[in-house]
């Protein structure tokens, strides 16, 4: 669901209906029939919210940091990244930290960029705030220092930054500061994703590539098969509070991906089954080959076959 500067009133009923949790922006999202909180809105929504126990996920980039930085047209990554400023994440969400220590509410932080949010959030979650934390692919994978100028596919809100910022998220991931990782996955057609990092649509396609792409990265990194189900299935099913995934064990639903993962693969965006095929891991050699996708004991995926769609209607196991 969604958390609007107008629907207050509604979200206990979707709540109830069985929505997981409702997506608030701090700043403007791009799409104009999804407009950003004010201080003040967010504040009521979020009492709303924590009055039913649900959960408030958030998009934090701070509107007035983003405002006061340098704002230049153009091609160059470099330019696009200092019109992101860590200091916008980090101030959202030192801002919501405030918020949901005062109501004792739950909040998830959105795509974690910023590195330097981690000892805020690790101090806030001491201390016993609610507050949970989400990184993704391509922050843990991608570094500003490889983008191309131009080379827009590599666009995304909050934005790729540099190795040493990346490192310390790895940390974050280890210590469990960074509870888990999700693809954030937003696709876009080729015509949205102009040669201008001001104006290009903001987004990457993760869902096919997310767990290779990890786990290649987290392999170098000496961490295991098992740190990755933990951070890309376990941790994300339980926030979500879905009792029935996230680990194989008897009750669960049997979902399986079967991988390969000391064999190789290079990223060729024609063989993508994303409906658009703008990637940013195009060329990038990637460990981890899946061999077939289980749903529910159902093998649905097999050697990139795909199944006829065999998906369910999810809804929280708690409704009244």
């Amino acid at each position: 669901g969604g958390a609007l500067p107008d629907n207050v009133a509604d979200l206990k009923s979707l709540h109830d209906a069985g929505v997981f949790g409702f997506k608030a922006f701090l700043s403007p999202s791009g799409v104009e029939e999804f407009p950003e909180l004010d201080a003040a809105q967010l504040a009521t929504s979020l009492a709303e919210i924590a009055g039913f126990g649900g959960l408030l996920i958030v998009h934090a980039e701070d509107p007035r940091e983003l405002a006061a930085a340098p704002q230049r047209a153009g091609a160059k990554y470099a330019d696009f990244l200092a019109s992101r400023p860590r200091d916008a994440e980090n101030a959202a969400i030192e801002g919501l930290i405030a918020a949901a220590r005062r109501l004792d509410a739950r909040v998830h932080v959105l795509h974690l960029s910023s590195a330097d949010a981690l000892p805020l959030i690790a101090s806030a979650r001491r201390d016993g705030v609610r507050l949970t934390v989400e990184s993704c692919p391509h922050f843990l994978t991608l570094t500003a220092e490889e983008v191309p100028d131009g080379a827009t596919e590599f666009k995304c809100c909050p934005p790729i930054r540099e190795a040493a910022n990346q490192d310390a998220l790895w940390q974050g991931l280890a210590d469990g500061t960074i509870d888990c990782v999700v693809s954030d996955h937003s696709p876009s057609t080729t015509d949205l994703k102009t040669s201008d990092f001001a104006t290009a649509w903001g987004g990457i396609s993760s869902l096919q590539l997310g767990l290779p792409a990890v786990w290649t990265e987290a392999r170098r990194r000496g961490h295991s098969l098992d740190d990755v189900a933990r951070w890309m299935s376990t941790a994300p099913a339980a926030l979500a509070g879905l009792d029935t995934k996230g680990a194989i064990e008897a009750g669960r639903d049997a979902d399986f991906a079967v991988l390969a993962p000391d064999e190789s693969f290079t990223v060729d965006p024609a063989a993508l089954q994303h409906r658009n095929r703008v990637t940013a891991y195009a060329g990038r050699t990637l460990y981890g080959v899946v061999r077939s996708t289980w749903l529910r004991g159902r093998r649905i995926v097999a050697d990139g076959v795909i199944a006829e769609p065999s998906g369910r209607l999810l809804e929280r196991t708690d409704r009244p």
